[in-house]
């Protein structure tokens, strides 16, 4: 497969997933804001922290309000990771290997794009900003579904699962490092309604809720950090995204598990083995803000490592040299 192919397949896919991320964060923010004690703040600038894109909002916008981080987040084309420009690169991505995806996949990805657009056009709203959010998420699970069910489970589809659980992963840690570290409460407030709040808001937002109460039964941090981790068959949980990542990276390569050919397999499996052998008690020990930043940190050279591998175009004097020898 081309590089240039590959790379759209795995980028078209992490838009999609970014773009899904961003309106479940929105969406648990507004109903978070619903239970709020009288009196009590609407927390809105820890939402632009969770994306990673706090000095971009703080030039653009200053203060951060219901209003501004919606628009930041929703239909700022000057930001290159809000819900609009997400579908702009992910549509692009898919016009340029559209020969390569099912006729299927292309339709859905027009539908949502012109979806997202007539919605920024129209204006966001109190009125029709959870049915808009609503929407983003179903057309991303849509073109999920549409994609394992249209295309064939070769190169191109590993590219695109790959991309999608990188992402996934990503934005998990996200959440979690947010309630850890700006949103704890004071030890006055640990485990009171407020503080199950929040905790209950956080799972909604990785759609874990339930498959965590099947699990553990009644909130507590440990295990929702736990859950949120570590768990390897929650499909939204960072171990898991990394296990399948690995297996698509292995299916790409064509090599078996346990052993790593070029540097993105190897440092994919370096990262999903800390996982394996790691419990939520060394996670704590080392703080979890810590622990987050170097995952965060392990999981941007991953990135970076696929792109050295297969995207990058390699220098022509480095494939002289090798015919050389």
């Amino acid at each position: 497969m081309l590089s240039r192919v590959a790379s759209s397949i795995y980028w078209l896919n992490r838009y999609i997933e970014r773009a899904e991320n961003y309106a479940r964060f929105i969406e648990v923010n507004l109903n978070l804001s619903l239970d709020l004690p009288r009196g009590t703040v609407e927390q809105w600038e820890p939402l632009v922290a969770t994306t990673g894109d706090h000095d971009m909002f703080l030039e653009r916008y200053g203060k951060a309000t219901k209003e501004t981080v919606i628009q930041f987040l929703v239909a700022d084309s000057a930001n290159p990771s809000s819900i609009l420009s997400c579908l702009l690169a992910a549509r692009e991505n898919a016009r340029s290997v559209r020969e390569i995806i099912s006729t299927e996949m292309w339709e859905q990805i027009n539908r949502f794009y012109l979806m997202v657009t007539g919605a920024v056009a129209r204006g966001m709203s109190s009125h029709n900003l959870h049915t808009f959010l609503a929407e983003v998420k179903a057309a991303s699970h849509l073109l999920l579904g549409i994609t394992d069910a249209t295309m064939s489970h070769g190169e191109g589809w590993h590219f695109a699962r790959l991309g999608r659980l990188l992402e996934r992963a990503d934005k998990t840690s996200r959440i979690l490092d947010v309630k850890y570290f700006i949103l704890l409460p004071t030890a006055t407030e640990v485990g009171t309604p407020f503080d199950i709040i929040q905790w209950s808001d956080l799972l909604k937002s990785a759609s874990a809720l339930e498959m965590y109460y099947k699990r553990y039964g009644r909130i507590s941090p440990n295990d929702v950090a736990a859950f949120l981790i570590l768990d390897p068959t929650f499909p939204r949980a960072i171990r898991y995204c990394l296990i399948k990542g690995e297996d698509s990276l292995h299916a790409i390569s064509g090599s078996d598990h346990g052993s790593h050919h070029n540097p993105a397999e190897k440092r994919l499996g370096r990262l999903r083995a800390e996982l394996d052998f790691a419990d939520i008690e060394d996670c704590i020990d080392v703080g979890l803000h810590e622990f987050v930043d170097h995952f965060q940190a392990q999981l941007n050279q991953v990135g970076a490592a696929i792109s050295d591998t297969f995207f990058a175009p390699h220098p022509i004097h480095h494939a002289a040299t090798a015919e050389g020898q």
